[in-house]
């Protein structure tokens, strides 16, 4: 599918915008990296299946475990800004209940099986209902909502035992990919403070790196879990379309959208994704095939480098590609698979078919909702040229990224046309897809195309988040794995793709990934 001279040109000014903007916050942001203190207590460091049966052996009690999560987060919080609000003494409160259970019924299987995560602490995206914590999505409107119900997913956590610690923050309704916004303010990756964390999970993702957290809630609908996940070097997971409920946050989808929208598990140790996604699920599970045995040997591993060679998008960084190429090398030698590289040429238009696929009607003829309606919440609905104008006076209550976004659904309605090509290249490309991985096959991706980029610098290279999205209309299931560490420090990863229902396949390779390459690595450690 050939470009239009309009898009041509978009790209090009894109590029010499994107590369005039790095080299400017490259002359500004000239301090050397800072990472948070690595943790001290060794309690911070167990997955939470592991934690859950030390509470059950009352090896410890849960709240030992809730004041050391607790003392964590107040000494980092300050650096990384990623819990926006806490509930520490109702957690410690219902760490007493679960100590008192335990006391009373010791040793009891019963408990294990009905309460999986029994005192293990959890954090959960702002954007899902949390009873009695604030859910604004960063939406200044929306200040002072807070939350009389729990989310869908978050009342199933908490009756599988887990004990909300707070909300964490995301990017203003969810729509972008640095976590930052006019309610909560910026976070920072625990890696190197002046790095982003991702969007619009980036509160998770940075609090689960810092070990605040084991487990977390996120959602996706563009690459919201594993951007955070790979830009701080924790798992997540995006489950097939239609699994977890997404009911319970704010914004949730409507139309065409329910069907890329996905909530998910975000974690540090692998171990922890399926038995979280089996609670999140709850009889959606049943789609799954997650009591299949995996036998790694039988996958068919497929491996693609890049997009192709999208004018819309960075090229992929070097240590990324070498990691991945790592990655193809220890399956063959170790596994004795061949991993067959794939050239699929439609990718190279993810943005495109994205956006596309975002603003199409649904099987009823349904619009998608408008951003700008979103922005206004319920009341009018936000210009966003004129509020580029009061935010350039400092007089917006948006951030600029939400402001662009708006702009760019307006110029999105003028090629109808267009969009209705690349609606059914997303079509095709799924059938596509489908065929290749079939019910064994698993593709290995990259992540994103740089490592977790400086504060701002998203701005320059906006449609990089297209290594993720496309994957949501497309519908699969896709795990993100991390692979130790950059020369500079900071997290590389993959991501690991199947077909429709075949989640069982990425996480299991997740989980062997993790024991071949060390998995979250503690932030600063010397």
């Amino acid at each position: 599918m050939a470009l239009s001279r309009a898009e041509r040109c978009l790209a090009l000014l894109l590029r010499l915008l994107s590369r005039a903007c790095l080299a400017l916050l490259g002359l500004v942001a000239a301090a050397p990296p800072r990472a948070v203190p690595p943790p001290r207590r060794p309690l911070l460091l167990l997955p939470a299946r592991q934690l859950a049966a030390r509470l059950r052996a009352r090896q410890v009690t849960c709240v030992e475990v809730v004041e050391a999560y607790v003392e964590r987060i107040r000494e980092v919080n300050p650096l990384i800004n990623a819990v926006v609000k806490d509930r520490f003494e109702e957690a410690l409160q219902e760490a007493r209940q679960v100590d008192k259970l335990l006391s009373e019924r010791p040793g009891d299987d019963y408990l294990e099986e009905k309460f999986p995560f029994l005192g293990v602490p959890i954090t959960v995206k702002e954007a899902f209902s949390l009873h009695g914590m604030p859910n604004t999505s960063g939406l200044v409107s929306r200040r002072n909502v807070i939350a009389t119900s729990d989310a869908m997913v978050v009342s199933r956590l908490k009756q599988a035992g887990a004990i909300p610690l707070g909300v964490t923050n995301c990017s203003e309704l969810c729509m972008w990919y640095e976590s930052s916004n006019r309610v909560y303010g910026r976070t920072n990756n625990p890696y190197d403070l002046q790095r982003i964390v991702g969007g619009s999970s980036g509160g998770e993702g940075g609090v689960l790196a810092a070990a605040c957290s084991v487990i977390g809630v996120g959602s996706d609908i563009g690459g919201s879990i594993r951007m955070p996940a790979f830009f701080n070097g924790v798992f997540g997971h995006k489950p097939t379309t239609g699994v977890v409920p997404n009911d319970g946050q704010f914004p949730n989808a409507q139309g065409v959208r329910t069907s890329f929208l996905c909530t998910g598990p975000m974690c540090r140790y692998a171990e922890d994704l399926e038995p979280m996604l089996r609670v999140m699920a709850g009889p959606g599970v049943n789609k799954l095939k997650l009591d299949e045995e995996v036998s790694l040997e039988k996958i068919k591993f497929h491996c693609m480098d890049h997009d192709g060679g999208s004018i819309f998008v960075s090229p992929v960084d070097k240590e990324i590609l070498q990691a991945q190429k790592k990655v193809v090398e220890h399956l063959e030698s170790e596994l004795g698979v061949e991993v067959q590289r794939v050239v699929i040429h439609k990718m190279k238009y993810s943005f495109q078919i994205w956006s596309a696929m975002m603003s199409s009607k649904d099987s009823d003829g349904q619009e998608a909702q408008l951003f700008t309606d979103l922005l206004g919440d319920h009341g009018k609905p936000v210009w966003p040229l004129w509020e580029l104008m009061k935010w350039l006076v400092g007089m917006s209550s948006h951030t600029l990224p939400a402001i662009a976004l708006g702009l760019t659904e307006k110029v999105m309605k003028l090629n109808p046309g267009g969009n209705a090509k690349l609606v059914s290249m997303g079509k095709s490309l799924q059938e596509e897809m489908e065929a290749l991985l079939g019910p064994d096959g698993v593709l290995l991706y990259p992540s994103h195309p740089t490592v977790a980029p400086r504060h701002h610098s998203p701005i320059c290279m906006p449609f990089n988040f297209a290594y993720t999205a496309i994957f949501n209309v497309l519908g699969l299931p896709v795990t993100q794995c991390p692979l130790g560490l950059s020369s500079e420090g900071l997290p590389l990863g993959i991501q690991l793709v199947a077909a429709s229902y075949n989640d069982h396949l990425t996480l299991a390779v997740a989980r062997y990934l993790e024991k071949a390459f060390g998995g979250w690595v503690l932030p600063g450690k010397v």
